[in-house]
């Protein structure tokens, strides 16, 4: 068994759909673990989430999409009311067009209350019911899985769901050394120089693993098979890129690489 990692798709449908296509996984026997952020940002929103669902209703013991924090932010606003789901700065004004087919115009008390009750009629049921079954980690025999990061070198099950939605912890970045974890969250060009594996944009210090290649014209959404660490891309150009990580890996993940029988190494495309 191998699992596929895929890092924060934020309404990237297209890419999303590539990449699915560009793995090499096995429906029957492979785990395909995302590691949430669906929503906001993208111009494809609700494919995405339709897509993913559809993935997971499918194969349910074989697909798994975690909860991210914009995930999060988008329930506490249909569920509760919350408003910070609504700050410029998330990307909240597409998700809301794309399934209202309406932009966010809010003047008055009375304004909040018409978007809040036109956004939850316009989701479809389903979609709400698969944002709020979303889990906040997940676990292998490879390795823990998470959107933002850990508190120290706590386990998943004992970290706070702040923490694990959340977090954009430098100790965790720099230090962490326990099982390998995989996360998302804070984009590449965000996390400490020394753990950018150059070129291909993700991030790999000591047992921490981060996917998130970030969110431009010309950012890459990022897929990681474990244990062999080969890492697929698929860009808004629609080009796509794999590459066999086998330097200067830390020794937690050279010693799960050896789990695997590797193959070839993977010239880029």
């Amino acid at each position: 068994m191998k699992t596929y990692v895929i890092g924060d798709v934020h309404g990237r449908r297209a890419q999303l759909r590539q990449l699915l296509e560009l793995i090499p996984r096995d429906g029957e026997r492979d785990m395909l673990v995302l590691l949430g952020d669906l929503v906001d940002r993208g111009e494809e929103i609700p494919g995405v989430v339709a897509d993913v669902l559809a993935l997971q209703q499918a194969q349910p013991d074989r697909v798994l999409c975690l909860r991210g924090n914009h995930e999060q932010m988008l329930l506490d606003f249909a569920d509760k009311g919350e408003l910070l789901w609504l700050h410029v700065a998330v990307g909240s004004e597409q998700t809301i067009r794309q399934y209202t087919g309406a932009a966010i115009q809010i003047r008055t008390e009375h304004d909040f209350v018409k978007l809040r009750q036109t956004f939850n009629e316009a989701v479809p049921p389903a979609h709400l019911e698969f944002l709020r079954g979303l889990p906040l980690w997940h676990e292998d025999e490879y390795a823990l899985y998470v959107h933002a990061g850990l508190k120290a070198d706590q386990h998943p099950r004992d970290t706070p769901a702040q923490t694990l939605l959340w977090a954009r912890d430098q100790n965790f970045f720099k230090h962490y050394t326990g099982k390998p974890c995989v996360f998302g969250h804070t984009p590449v060009p965000l996390l400490p120089l020394r753990g950018r594996i150059g070129r291909h944009g993700i991030y790999i210090s000591h047992s921490a693993i981060g996917l998130d290649t970030g969110f431009s014209d010309t950012s890459p959404l990022s897929c990681l098979q474990l244990p062999d660490l080969i890492l697929y891309q698929s860009f808004p150009d629609g080009h796509t890129a794999n590459f066999h990580l086998t330097s200067f890996m830390p020794d937690p993940l050279r010693a799960m690489q050896k789990t695997a029988t590797l193959a070839q190494p993977i010239a880029e495309v």
